[in-house]
């Protein structure tokens, strides 16, 4: 409705008991995410073993796991509470900008832990490997990267804004203003097709590596039993990553390029919520998936 004011009221054809709702889910949520991913980080850095490049990309990933539940989380869930973004216009961006800009550094992070992958296990650079310091350049690349692509909604170019259900803020999709649509455009471009395009490759370049030798000269067999499992736990991550994203970057494109599209706003709601449930997946698959996290544990219980 032309007349409503997301910082004043809700929205009147939404029932309460729905905000109620989404408070509930964003509380289990964020509890569930900020729990695991700080596990995760003190527990990478209290044993030595897990103190490898390739685990400080994944203790990155944690990190801004973390922060998107702690931020974003936490006003969405108050938000919901009221029914309305009571809190006012700066929280909104506050939710807006840490929800994009630690979402981007995630797909990042899992782009950086992809061509990590393809550089040990396919060594296009010889015997060369991840040290310490290539981690340390990939994350610091990682964080100014994203920073620079998601604070110009900040400073004027397009804007933060409520979403069609008024509890939660995101870039300003509705816009059919230019300056919004050549922020949308090169936002996409930056920070979903080209991390994507890199995961795509490098697995791509891994598929045809393996498809190329025999189990018993692969890099991934019995000698390398290693690799191969970290390779498995990072592709894992990957595709439950874009499982809780994609459907939020294709209802994203959708507004986009049909601004004037009318949706129910409990439907549009839905890929925005959906999208933050990722944060608690990765470190279920980290530990799981993460012999030497098992291994850890149990020295520590003997």
């Amino acid at each position: 409705p032309g007349r409503w004011d997301p910082f004043r009221r809700p929205l009147d054809s939404i029932q309460p008991w729905h905000f109620r709702l989404l408070a509930a889910v964003m509380l289990v949520v964020t509890s569930l995410s900020l729990a695991e991913n700080l596990a995760v980080i003190l527990v990478t850095f209290k044993f030595k073993q897990l103190r490898q490049p390739v685990n400080y990309v994944i203790v990155n990933l944690s990190v801004a796991d973390f922060l998107v539940s702690l931020t974003g989380g936490t006003i969405s869930f108050l938000a919901n509470l009221k029914g309305y973004f009571y809190m006012g216009y700066w929280a909104c961006v506050l939710e807006g900008f840490a929800v994009t800009f630690f979402g981007i550094v995630a797909l990042w992070s899992l782009a950086l832990l992809a061509f990590e992958r393809y550089i040990v296990i396919c060594r296009p650079l010889g015997n060369m490997r991840l040290k310490g310091k290539h981690a340390a350049l990939g994350i610091a690349f990682v964080w100014t990267f994203s920073f620079i692509w998601t604070i110009p909604p900040t400073m004027g170019w397009s804007s933060y804004t409520t979403s069609k259900i008024g509890t939660t803020c995101e870039p300003n999709w509705y816009s059919g203003a230019y300056t919004d649509h050549t922020y949308i455009i090169a936002f996409f471009t930056t920070c979903f097709i080209v991390p994507l395009l890199v995961i795509l490759v490098s697995y791509g370049k891994l598929m045809q590596k393996l498809r190329k030798v025999s189990d018993t000269q692969c890099r991934l067999g019995t000698t390398r039993k290693p690799e191969r499992q970290v390779t498995r736990m990072v592709v894992v991550m990957i595709i439950a990553f874009l499982i809780c994203w994609m459907p939020y970057a294709a209802f994203s494109i959708l507004v986009t390029a049909y601004p004037s599209i009318e949706l129910d706003p409990r439907l549009a709601a839905i890929p925005a919520f959906f999208s933050k449930t990722a944060t608690v997946y990765n470190p279920i698959i980290y530990v799981f998936m993460n012999k030497q996290v098992l291994l850890s544990h149990d020295i520590s219980i003997l």
